[in-house]
C-alpha cells in the first residue's frame, strides 16, 4: 500500500497583528462613534441648561408671587408689592424689587403704594439675578407687542393676578407677558405670565 506523505517543502505562514489598512479603519469607527457621542452629549446640557434657566425665570416670578401676596414690610411701607424688572439689550440680569414707590394719588382706606413698575431709586431692591452659562433675555413681549426694552411683573395682596407693564407704562388691558431665553449655542426657551397670576416655565412660543 502507497503511503502519501505531506510535503515538507510547503510551510503555511499565518500572518500575525493588524495591518495599515485594518488599524486605519479601526480609528475612523473610533472617531466617528466619539464624535456621535460628544456632539449628542453637548446638544443634551444646552438643552438641559436652557431649560434650567427658564425654570429659574419662572421660580423668581413666582417668588415675587408669594412675596406680593404675604403681609410684608418693606422700610416704612406695609404690605408692598413685590415683582420682578425684566430688560431686553439683550440682557443677561434681571430685578427683583419692592413697588414702594409713592401712588400719584391715595385716598382711599385700601390704597397701596407702588405704580406697577420699577422705578430706579424709589423702588427697593430685593435681588439682582444673573444668568448664568452665558444665558440671555433676548425678547420682551407684552401681548402682541414684542421686542420691548423693559417689562415688569408685579404682584400685590389679595389676590395672586399679575400687573404687567410694557416699557414702564401699566395697563389693565396687558393680559400676557412673555419672556424668551437665549443660549449662545442655540435655541430658545420662553417664560410667560398671565393677567391671572398663572406662570409657565415651558410656553409654546413667545408671544
Amino acid at each position: 500500500m502507497e503511503h502519501i506523505r505531506p510535503n515538507r517543502g510547503f510551510i503555511l505562514s499565518l500572518s500575525k497583528g493588524f495591518t495599515l489598512v485594518e488599524l486605519m479603519v479601526v480609528l475612523t469607527i473610533i472617531v466617528i462613534i466619539s464624535m456621535v457621542v460628544i456632539t449628542s452629549q453637548s446638544s443634551f446640557n444646552k438643552t438641559l441648561i436652557l431649560a434650567n434657566t427658564a425654570y429659574d425665570i419662572a421660580l423668581s416670578i413666582r417668588s415675587a408671587q408669594t412675596y406680593g401676596i404675604a403681609s410684608r414690610a418693606v422700610g416704612t411701607t406695609v404690605n408692598a408689592g413685590h415683582g420682578i424688572r425684566f430688560q431686553s439689550n439683550p440682557s443677561s440680569s434681571f430685578i427683583f424689587f419692592a413697588d414702594t414707590s409713592p401712588t400719584a394719588s391715595c385716598s382711599q382706606p385700601n390704597c397701596k403704594s407702588g405704580d406697577h413698575t420699577y422705578t430706579n431709586g424709589s423702588d427697593s431692591v430685593v435681588q439682582t439675578y444673573t444668568l448664568g452659562n452665558v444665558m440671555t433675555i433676548s425678547k420682551l413681549c407684552v401681548d402682541s407687542t414684542c421686542n420691548l426694552s423693559s417689562l415688569d411683573v408685579v404682584f400685590e395682596r389679595p389676590n395672586p393676578n399679575a400687573f404687567i407693564s410694557a416699557d414702564g407704562y401699566y395697563s389693565v388691558n396687558n393680559a400676557k407677558a412673555c419672556i424668551t431665553v437665549t443660549s449662545p449655542q442655540g435655541g430658545e426657551k420662553y417664560v410667560s405670565v398671565s393677567k391671572s397670576g398663572q406662570i409657565i416655565a415651558n410656553a409654546v412660543s413667545c408671544p
